[in-house]
């Protein structure tokens, strides 16, 4: 199994009288990508910046690899990458001079220096553009060298923050590859997103926070189970569903709820494997489908589940 590889017990960050970060626990494995969700304001930013070593606790603890993580600890926070939303680059200098500065920065010189230079260029699949300025490339471009920037000093954890923002399908997509090829090498992540389709493809454990406490911490599998649907069929009808019918429908195997508009039917399941003797019932009550479709229950239905559908600002 593999080796736990940073540990965070009961953090509390106050802000004068208003708790940002009330009692959070989780952990990662080596080789592992935890998936931090929650709304806005929901305290994710702090705790970035805390296990960081950007912020310090007001309560609770950050243990990476066996050492305290505090904004003192130079060292520690060695073995910690940071891809920030706002992308850290300097437009006016190549991104071969760009992954040079922030190497020295980590104190890395000559020949090791460049090793890791053109490692980092290989992995986000820019060493064709070494020689060229940020300021003519695209913006999945300047993400993937955002990234490479961050892998300069070989971190064993790497927390990324919206690090897709902005970008053309392509590149998400290469940023996956990415991402997924650091995880199989052993790398530890932690990948804060809006976008749950994201996070549905990359994590496999997820830890979702909302008024600064942990509502779920548990992988994507046993997240699905939290909901009674598991799956959703929508049919629609040549003609709206009468009461008699969404009755012998309720009590059908499998179905777990029912939402009748006109004649739209959206049908919870308790599987996908559900959804063909839903269909067939429906033909022997007489019903004529116009047009069916399947699909499991996503991440997002969960998240809104547990922090609900108010606005946020």
């Amino acid at each position: 199994m593999p080796s736990v590889l940073l540990s965070v017990t009961n953090l509390v960050k106050n802000y004068g009288t208003r708790r940002a970060v009330d009692g959070v626990s989780f952990r990662v494995l080596a080789g592992q990508t935890l998936g931090l969700l929650g709304p806005n304001g929901a305290g994710k930013s702090t705790i970035v910046g805390m296990l960081c070593g950007l912020l310090a606790p007001d309560g609770g603890d950050i243990v990476l690899g066996g050492e305290r993580v505090t904004p003192g600890a130079a060292a520690v926070k060695r073995k910690i990458g940071v891809v920030p939303q706002d992308l850290a680059l300097y437009d006016d200098l190549s991104a071969l001079e760009n992954l040079k500065l922030f190497g020295a920065l980590y104190g890395l010189r000559g020949k090791l220096l460049m090793e890791r230079v053109d490692k980092v260029l290989g992995q986000v699949n820019l060493a064709d553009r070494a020689r060229d300025k940020p300021a003519t490339f695209s913006g999945g471009m300047k993400r993937r060298l955002n990234i490479a920037a961050a892998l300069m000093h070989d971190p064993q954890l790497l927390i990324l923050d919206e690090p897709t923002v902005g970008v053309d399908p392509q590149s998400r997509n290469a940023i996956f590859d990415t991402l997924e090829a650091l995880q199989a090498q052993g790398k530890a992540l932690i990948y804060t997103s809006h976008y749950m389709e994201e996070v549905e493809r990359l994590a496999d454990h997820i830890v979702i926070i909302d008024h600064g406490k942990v509502l779920a911490d548990e992988s994507p599998a046993s997240l699905h189970s939290r909901l009674a649907a598991q799956a959703a069929l929508r049919v629609e009808l040549a003609e709206p569903a009468h009461a008699a019918l969404l009755d012998g429908l309720r009590s059908q195997r499998g179905v777990t709820s029912i939402n009748a508009d006109g004649g739209a039917l959206d049908i919870g399941l308790a599987q996908a494997a559900d959804a063909l003797p839903v269909m067939g019932w429906l033909q022997q009550a007489g019903c004529r489908p116009l047009h069916f479709a399947t699909a499991r229950t996503s991440l997002e239905d969960i998240f809104l589940n547990l922090t609900g559908r108010t606005l946020r600002d």
